[in-house]
This record gives structure tokens, C-alpha cells and sequence, in this order.
């Protein structure tokens, strides 16, 4: 059978940026049984997209698939032995993520119709000019987006993760030894556990690696393991196909999350056979979602996270050995906030500017007395505690009579300058260190002589 195949004459390149800057990061898989169709498509989408594969059959076009993710796949309907539209239906069945556009010379509306049946996302007819089928493309992956972020956006509203954006704030020895950490580690792939109580800022420091990578443009996909019912958590990471045609099909956290980064926080809660299945992601790089045949390649970066004893849940049983020797490759612990007190301050500064643009209120005054009163307070709930403080005396338009100045007069007298505050973490640090001058002027940062001449001054 005689296909026009000959793209219209007067066909003018287009430069890329008419076609929108995403373009230029989009994979793209050519399918067509003519040579003088793929060459013509591979030659104006080369010079536009990441990368741009050709396919003579459905064959080559299905091992390709096997291979690589594309996120466009450009299908001639009409080839010997299997018509596009057929091919693309068996394809969803088995597990096809990219969306098609069809290219044929023979449209009528049973074609058309089928052929959105079958879940092609755009239908172009030949003869084309260049700027019609990138016209296609680029539509394409603008809608590809749109539904990414769409699906993300309301994956963290629901979860409540909006209020952990931010980055990693302080000045004290511990959080700039943290922070040092990520600026060595933010350019390697490897992955990374925090450990340390509920509330010391894992998500936080996790989000400050993923913005110190190469991965910063790409999303950050939070995940609260304990937060998912155990039922659905396996549908959620991975996605899943049903229907006959893979009409059912749902991409999971980890395929939206793809070039970025995903953050599983509280890994302990995980059910004993997702936690199975979650290593053989890990080590593969290979997702296969619930129902599919094709594992899909993913390119991630895995960040966990647990304020639970992992070591101890791993001498229960409760999670797996091999899963904890896979993501145990580097283990940074989160302070409690009572051991880097000095960046009370800057973190209640911060959350009094932030919380009172978000709740457009007036901000109130952080005077000496408060500052102090909150300097030694205990924190049981560490940063979380403080920030839920901010926010609460925010609404009520006061601090509570334990952190106000109003309360001043019932504070020991010994309390009376930010020098209390200085002193009191300073005593604290030699506490921590066991007397040691030495170890707790490296842990301050400051010299040795600094803790011997304070000390002389305390007399202590």
C-alpha cells in the first residue's frame, strides 16, 4: 500500500524556544516502517529534544521500551503485520507510561475514535509541516507536566508536607557540621538516612540536599510511610495497571518523582512486602508497577528517614537486614535542639517572619526576656515544638505566660540577659562532654581558652 509520507514542501526549521524550553529535556521514540519518515522526524526533533530514538517496527519499538523510558512515543498507524493502534493497545495492557501521538494519511472518525480508545494523546495527519508535529510534542509535554505537578501538588497538601519546605538554618557546631555533610555529599547519587528524634528537621535537611543537587529543578517527593493505610501504600509507590487495554493505569510516587528525588520518612512503618519489594527497586533502578510485565528504568536519588531505633527494629524482625545494609550508606543524625540551643533565635526569627506572612498577621516582638525564657526551655518536640509555638502564639497575639515578658517576674533572678543564655549552653555542652574543656570547644567552635577563661569567669 502507497503512503503519502513526504512532509509538506516550504517546511521552514523552527528555532526551539518557540516550542517552549521543556522540549530540549524530552525523550522521544520514532515509530515508522518508512526510512524517509524517520529520518525526517529524527532530523527535527535531534537538534530540540535529550534524545531522540527511531524504531523500523513494532518489534524494535517494543524492545526499546524494554530498555529506556521516552516520554513521547511518535506512531506511524499504518505498517505491516500489526497496525499502530493495535500495537499501542497491547502496549497499555502490558505496561506503556508514554504518551503516543499517531501519525497516519488515513483518518476518518472510527480512526480517530479508536485511536483515543487506545489512549493516544494527539493525532496528526500527513502531509505535516516541521512545526505541526512540534507543535504536538511540545502540547504533549506541557500536559505531561501540568499532570505532574498537578499529582504532586496534592500528594503534599494531603499529606500536610507544604509546611516542611524550607532550608537548614543554624549557626552552632552541629548543624554547620550537618550542613558541610550535604554540600560534599549533594553531588553523588548515594543514598542517604537521617536518624534523630520526631521534630529535629529530617525533612528539612533532606530538602536542603535536594536543593544542593543537580536535582534541584526536578521534584522532591516526600513520602510519611506511617502515614499511608499498609493497603494501599504498594498501589501509591509504584503505580498499577488494570483493565484490559491498561485503561486503569496509575503512575506511582516513584515514576512521578523520576530524575528527582524521593524522600521516605519513617522507613520502619513500611509493610514487610513492600520493604521487599522497595530493595530490588533500589538495587535495579527498575520499577515494575502492580499488574505491569515492563519494569520501567527510573532515574532517583533515595533519601530515608526514621525516628525510630532501626537497629532494634531490625533485631525484632520488624524490618529487613539486607533493606537496612542497603540504606544505611550514610547515616546522618539530627541534634535535638537542646544540644545546639544557640540557633533558637535565628529558628524563631525565621518562623515569626514566615508563619506571620502565611497567617497575615502581625509578627510579635522577640524581645531579650522571651528569647531567653525560650533558650531554656526543655523542648521535648524539638524544632517541630518550636515552630507549633510561633505559630499558635501568632493566632492568640501573645507568647504563653511561661515564654512572655509579662511572666518576667517569675523567672529566677540569675535570668536576666542573653549572658544567662550563653552561659547555661555552654555549661551544658561541658556536661554533654563530660567535663572535657577540650572536646566542647570543638563542639562550640570556639578555642580552648575561650572555655577556660568563661569557666574562670563562672568560677566553675
Amino acid at each position: 500500500m502507497n503512503k503519502p509520507n513526504v512532509p509538506a514542501p516550504g517546511d521552514p526549521a523552527n528555532k526551539p524556544t518557540e516550542f517552549g524550553a521543556d522540549l530540549a529535556l524530552a525523550s522521544i521514540l520514532v515509530v515508522d516502517d518508512e526510512p524517509g519518515m524517520r529520518n525526517f522526524l529524527v532530523k527535527i526533533l535531534g537538534t530540540r529534544c535529550k534524545r531522540v530514538e527511531q524504531a523500523a517496527n513494532v518489534e524494535e519499538a517494543s524492545a526499546h521500551l524494554d530498555q529506556a523510558h521516552f516520554d513521547i512515543v511518535i506512531l506511524d498507524n499504518v505498517m505491516p503485520g500489526k497496525t499502530g493502534l493495535e500495537w499501542l493497545r497491547e502496549q497499555r495492557a502490558v505496561g506503556f507510561f508514554a504518551d503516543a501521538i499517531l501519525v497516519t494519511a488515513f483518518a476518518d472518525l472510527e480512526t480517530a475514535i479508536a485511536a483515543l480508545r487506545a489512549g493516544a494523546a494527539d493525532f496528526v495527519l500527513k502531509p505535516f509541516r516541521s512545526n505541526q508535529i512540534l507543535n504536538a510534542v511540545a502540547r504533549c509535554i506541557d500536559r505531561q507536566h501540568l499532570r505532574r505537578e498537578n499529582y504532586l501538588l496534592k500528594h503534599e497538601l494531603s499529606a500536610g508536607a507544604m509546611a516542611g519546605r524550607g532550608r537548614l538554618l543554624g549557626a552552632s557546631r552541629e548543624i554547620s557540621d550537618i550542613r558541610d555533610t550535604l554540600t560534599r555529599i549533594a553531588p553523588q547519587p548515594v543514598s542517604v538516612l537521617f536518624t534523630g528524634d520526631s521534630g529535629t528537621g529530617k525533612e528539612i535537611a533532606a530538602r536542603t540536599l535536594h536543593a544542593m543537587s543537580d536535582r534541584a529543578d526536578k521534584p522532591f517527593v516526600p513520602v510519611n510511610c506511617a502515614a499511608v493505610s499498609p493497603e494501599i501504600i504498594a498501589n501509591e509507590l509504584f503505580g498499577s495497571i488494570s483493565g484490559d487495554q491498561g485503561t486503569g493505569h496509575k503512575d506511582g510516587l516513584l515514576f512521578h518523582a523520576r530524575g528527582g528525588t524521593l524522600f521516605l520518612d519513617e522507613i520502619v512503618e513500611l509493610p514487610a512486602t513492600v520493604q521487599a519489594t522497595l530493595l530490588r527497586v533500589i538495587e535495579d533502578m527498575r520499577i515494575r508497577p502492580i499488574g505491569s510485565t515492563r519494569e520501567v528504568p527510573l532515574n532517583l536519588r533515595f533519601i530515608f528517614a526514621s525516628n525510630a531505633d532501626i537497629k532494634a527494629a531490625v533485631a525484632s524482625g520488624k524490618f529487613r537486614k539486607d533493606l537496612f545494609y542497603r540504606i544505611n550508606v550514610l547515616n546522618i543524625h539530627m541534634p535535638k535542639l537542646t544540644e545546639h540551643r544557640g540557633d533558637i533565635p535565628e529558628l524563631c526569627a525565621m518562623f515569626m517572619q514566615r508563619l506571620s506572612q502565611e497567617l497575615g498577621m502581625p509578627p510579635l516582638p522577640l524581645t531579650e526576656d522571651v528569647l531567653l525564657k525560650l533558650s531554656v526551655y526543655d523542648w521535648p518536640g524539638n524544632v517541630r515544638e518550636l515552630r507549633n509555638l510561633v505559630e499558635r502564639s501568632l493566632i492568640l497575639g501573645a507568647f504563653p505566660p511561661e515564654f512572655s515578658d509579662a511572666g518576667s517576674g517569675n523567672r529566677p533572678a540569675a535570668m536576666d540577659s542573653l549572658a544567662t543564655v550563653e552561659r547555661l549552653h555552654i555549661l551544658s555542652v561541658l556536661d554533654a562532654c563530660d567535663g572535657n574543656r577540650a572536646k566542647a570547644a570543638r563542639r562550640l567552635g570556639v578555642s580552648r581558652k575561650t572555655i577556660d577563661r568563661k569557666c574562670a569567669m563562672w568560677d566553675a
